[in-house]
């Protein structure tokens, strides 16, 4: 068991110079489902025979919130995300009285983006409404697929009927929310995505997540690969989700994200744009700014060992200063993802770094043509969106 940091130690002298800390989220972590999907690589745990052991978990959410207040403390939080595993598993009254913990404990925005996660097999209509009345403001919904042959090549537990319920009930309980969808699947054909995406945008979600299926390692699918559709067709599917979203009036601003205006995800602006998140549960991991040092934590993964820890005021497992060499990278990994791109300016507030920690990297990406820039601001080209990780891997230390 690892013993807690003394705030001292995080306050002490070092490298970097930052200015100002950049805008708080909070994170937690609910990491039960009904079953494992064979693409998931997310910290989640199959229930057994309906265990659930919701009051001791929020417990020991509690007790981990408080242990690290003082690295926090004084800072408001502009947003909550509820991810997992399946946090809708849990009772709207579990979630209110976790909401109420968090809000008796830290300061919270008056408006606070309060997303949940849910998948369409633990709906019940009372329930979405329950969470509405909890305090949560966006509901995230697990689709994935309308097709019932795909859902089950994904090994999902809710087939079209039960999504198409939820995503309805979603739509009148929710003033925002967001569907996930995913694309490339086993088997799936241009025309089959097209139906999948023509259903989601028939319900004029406010926000949509579209992400390629890829094959993780230590998922089933990495032991069992499944036959999935080539690039140049993966391409095609992608450049029909771009037409087909823009025709529906959704911008998209991230790599894989569409909203409406004023409906972009706070919560993932946040981690775009390089701010600070402290993540609570088992497996969460944190990224906090202090004067002289960015810091990582990551809490104990498995959901027993973390509540035991937790209780015991030790949940965190790891917890190290971002070496000042690994920021440019860590920076571009999450801002170029964006659209807009970023602001030099916010680069050097938010790592504590000059401008020329960057040059080469922005010099080579603008000569292969992966950004532009003017004097102060950087964004990516089609190219670079296309080429991502090859635009992010030019500023890796050498």
């Amino acid at each position: 068991m690892t013993s807690p940091r003394d705030i001292q130690h995080y306050m002490r002298p070092g490298l970097l110079q930052l200015q100002s800390l950049p805008p708080l989220s909070l994170y937690v972590h609910l990491p039960w489902c009904l079953r494992k999907c064979p693409y998931c690589d997310f910290n989640s745990h199959e229930m057994k025979a309906g265990e659930l052991p919701e009051q001791r978990y929020i417990d020991a959410l509690v007790a981990d919130l408080e242990a690290a207040l003082p690295l926090v403390w004084g800072r408001t939080v502009h947003s909550i995300f509820i991810g997992g595993g399946t946090p809708s598993l849990f009772s709207p009254d579990g979630i209110d009285r976790l909401l109420s913990d968090i809000r008796a404990r830290l300061r919270v925005e008056a408006d606070c983006e309060i997303t949940l996660e849910a998948n369409p097999g633990t709906f019940e209509k009372e329930r979405f409404r329950a969470f509405r009345g909890a305090g949560v403001t966006r509901l995230s919904i697990g689709v994935q697929s309308f097709d019932d042959g795909h859902l089950k090549a994904l090994g999902r537990v809710h087939d079209r009927a039960q999504a198409l319920a939820a995503v309805q009930e979603a739509a009148q309980a929710f003033e925002t929310f967001n569907l996930d969808i995913m694309y490339a699947l086993p088997g799936q054909t241009l025309a089959g995505l097209e139906r999948d995406l023509e259903t989601a945008l028939s319900f004029a979600p406010p926000h949509l997540s579209v992400y390629h299926l890829t094959i993780e390692p230590n998922t089933w699918f990495a032991k069992h690969p499944p036959t999935l559709p080539e690039g140049d067709e993966a391409y095609a599917m992608l450049d029909r989700i771009t037409e087909m979203t823009a025709a529906a009036g959704l911008a998209r601003y991230e790599v894989s994200a569409y909203a409406r205006k004023g409906h972009q995800c706070v919560h993932n602006s946040n981690y775009w744009q390089f701010g600070d998140y402290l993540g609570i549960g088992a497996g969460a991991h944190s990224k906090l700014s202090f004067a002289h040092r960015i810091v990582r934590q990551v809490r104990y993964r498995e959901p027993r060992l973390y509540m035991d820890n937790a209780l015991a005021g030790c949940a965190v497992a790891q917890d190290e200063d971002v070496r000042r060499a690994d920021l440019p990278f860590e920076y571009m990994l999450n801002a170029l993802r964006l659209r807009e791109g970023f602001a030099l300016q916010d680069f050097c507030e938010r790592t504590g770094l000059a401008v020329t920690a960057i040059a080469r990297g922005l010099d080579e990406a603008e000569r292969k043509g992966l950004v532009v820039r003017d004097m102060g601001h950087v964004r990516p080209t089609e190219r670079g969106f296309d080429f991502l990780s090859d635009l992010q891997a030019l500023f890796l230390a050498d």
